[in-house]
């Protein structure tokens, strides 16, 4: 009767291991992911900038030729 509430116990450890070994696994995974959506951000945020300034000396550029006709 104690072997197998020991056998049981063992059982449950190993499960545990296991599940924190699946964990780790996944962990990490997310970390990486999470790591190349963060760089991917910022280089969205980079060419929204120049985008954006692109597109303000254009108007300015438009404003300037209508001021002057």
């Amino acid at each position: 009767m104690l072997q197998d509430e020991f056998n049981r116990l063992e059982n449950r450890m190993q499960d545990l291991i296991s599940l924190c070994s699946k964990l780790h696994l996944e962990n990490t995974s997310l970390k990486t992911q999470q790591g190349s959506l963060v760089e991917e951000r910022a280089n969205l945020i980079k060419k929204n900038e120049l985008a954006r300034s692109k597109v303000e000396k254009m108007i300015d550029r438009l404003k300037s030729l209508e001021s002057n006709q």
